[in-house]
């Protein structure tokens, strides 16, 4: 695989390229009878998700539309607040562990599903 060299215009010293797609993707790999494919997820689509479920307006919102159900099951409960700042640390964490695989889980039927760094 090639890699793009990249020089720091004040120190010239050279890093690492960020388009070296190994170092950037979570892979979601789905297997059932007929079909299999792999969804490749660049982190920064995660910090996106992140900022967007933080978000005071999304939480609001979610609230706001299980309510209705919570006041019939008589359930008292509204969903946590999400701390972004919690949270990203946890991403810029997981691209130290490449190759570690999160979730494998097969079903009965024998549809697969696997999520590796």
């Amino acid at each position: 695989m090639a890699k793009l060299l990249i020089l720091n215009r004040l120190t010239e010293i050279p890093f690492q390229s960020l388009l070296n797609s190994d170092w950037l993707m979570m892979y979601v790999k789905v297997k059932a009878k007929d079909v299999r494919f792999t969804i490749p997820v660049p982190y920064v689509f995660l910090n996106v998700a992140i900022s967007i479920l933080s978000s005071k307006f999304v939480q609001q919102s979610a609230n706001k539309w299980t309510k209705e159900h919570f006041e019939r099951k008589n359930i008292d409960f509204t969903i946590p607040l999400i701390d972004k700042k919690a949270l990203k640390p946890i991403v810029q964490e997981l691209k130290n562990y490449k190759g570690i695989v999160l979730v494998d889980v097969k079903a009965k039927d024998g549809t697969e599903v696997k999520v590796r760094l």
